[in-house]
């Protein structure tokens, strides 16, 4: 009777894995979503400011559900596009990803790039990103500059260890970047310093959100930071949350928008609209874009 009802119990087991498991490959991966947020950081007597905020399309050339929804978000009427990487996942991608982007480049825009902007993935046991210390590795050599030539080309700023000022929404726009600090190409110190002052807002990006680089950019005075990479955790556990970021970001800000601590600044983690092609899964993450409405203190 004993083995008969243990039988049960892992055969119930594996049949709910085995359900959760198509629901997130073949459902949840695919429920694009736009969150919307307000965020509290312009002068108390400025008119509202719209960024669309984008990052992890890991776009392969023939996901065009995911390229015609990206295209779509062009309806929000963003005053400021920012994209803060791993756009590409195959070598073939970059025309995907212009079908997608297209028709925000109409828009003033900022990106940086990330680890899978540069090399392709490469197949790995999922289960190792449960592991405190793991080897990274890459695959093929993507065409970035492709992709690169196409965003500057349309007026975007290349914020990859970069800075500069844009005007957006009738207001002037202090940015600051960093190219992947997870695969060790920040170079914050090139860019650093107080902000100027002399813009409306200032914000700073990244791809991976790492504490070290998110610490200076806040003390600096940026006063909202925005980054990806996490992918919100991609498989979460409810009522428990994200089980990993993959960086040094704790996991109860693995997406959304929490204030930076010790710090007056905002930090807005992207989930990301995609996912590592060997491990096509979200559970309790949908893929999303966020819209962020900027408001007064």
């Amino acid at each position: 009777m004993r083995k008969r009802t243990v039988l049960r119990l892992a055969t119930g087991a594996a049949v709910m894995g085995g359900t959760a498991l198509a629901y997130g490959s073949l459902v949840e991966r695919n429920l694009f979503t736009l969150r919307r947020y307000d965020v509290p950081v312009l002068a108390t007597d400025a008119e509202p400011l719209r960024i669309l905020h984008l990052s992890d399309l890991h776009m392969m050339p023939d996901q065009h559900r995911k390229q015609a929804w990206v295209a779509s978000l062009a309806a929000t009427d963003p005053d400021l596009v920012v994209v803060t990487g791993d756009n590409l996942a195959h070598p073939e991608a970059v025309p995907g990803a212009l079908r997608a982007l297209q028709p925000l480049l109409d828009f003033p825009g900022a990106f940086v790039f990330g680890s899978n902007d540069y090399r392709g993935p490469v197949w790995k046991n999922p289960f190792r990103y449960l592991l405190p210390e793991r080897e990274y590795v890459q695959g093929v050599d993507l065409p970035f500059e492709e992709l690169r030539g196409v965003l500057v080309g349309s007026g975007w700023a290349d914020l990859n260890n970069g800075r500069t000022s844009v005007k957006a929404g009738g207001r002037l726009i202090e940015l600051v970047g960093v190219d992947d600090p997870h695969i060790e190409r920040d170079d914050y110190a090139s860019v650093a310093g107080p902000v100027t002052g002399q813009a409306d807002l200032a914000i700073g990006l990244t791809h991976s959100p790492e504490p070290r680089v998110l610490d200076e950019m806040a003390a600096d005075g940026f006063q909202l930071l925005l980054a990806g990479h996490t992918h919100g955790g991609q498989v979460c556990v409810p009522l428990y949350g994200a089980l990993v970021t993959n960086c040094g970001l704790p996991r109860s800000m693995a997406k959304g928008l929490h204030r930076w601590p010790e710090s007056d600044s905002w930090l807005h983690v992207s989930a990301g609209l995609g996912t590592h092609p060997t491990a096509p899964v979200r559970f309790a993450c949908r893929p999303e874009a966020s819209l962020l409405t900027l408001i007064p203190r």
